[in-house]
């Protein structure tokens, strides 16, 4: 097995694909008006509308309601990174922060207020632990 994707659903595609586009520097690709892909060398975000939905299970997911799930992308420098942000971003959860586990986490919200995580590892541990992801890094 192999992760592949993440994908969120939401009632405005193009408004969230925008976002996510100038967030990350990642074009999207689009296969219909209801669905697009930001594909990064380790993973891609998906962006499906709520008429999506009912494809799989009428119901299964509602549009701006993660209240648990955090999308996270690793960036070469979290610090800089939030300072281009800053210009479009409302919703900052917290400044450049460095957790325990070694990596400098910038935690803020979507337009649809899902929590999205910028990160860069700092110390030798996670610098380590993400070794095989920096040379593919797009931001």
């Amino acid at each position: 097995m192999d992760f592949v994707s993440i994908r969120i659903i939401t009632s405005d595609v193009a408004r969230l694909v925008e976002f996510y586009e100038r967030a990350t520097g990642v074009p999207a690709q689009w296969a219909t008006e209801d669905f697009a892909e930001l594909r990064t060398a380790h993973g891609t975000l998906a962006i499906g509308h709520v008429r999506t939905v009912p494809l799989f299970a009428p119901g299964s997911a509602r549009p701006a309601e993660n209240h648990s799930v955090i999308t996270e992308f690793l960036v070469d420098d979290v610090d800089r990174v939030h300072r281009e942000l800053s210009a479009f971003v409302t919703d900052f959860v917290n400044e450049p922060t460095t957790m325990p586990w070694g990596n400098r986490s910038l935690l803020f919200r979507d337009p649809d207020g899902n929590l999205v995580n910028f990160f860069t590892p700092v110390t030798p541990a996670a610098v380590a632990k993400f070794a095989r992801h920096t040379d593919a890094q797009a931001l």
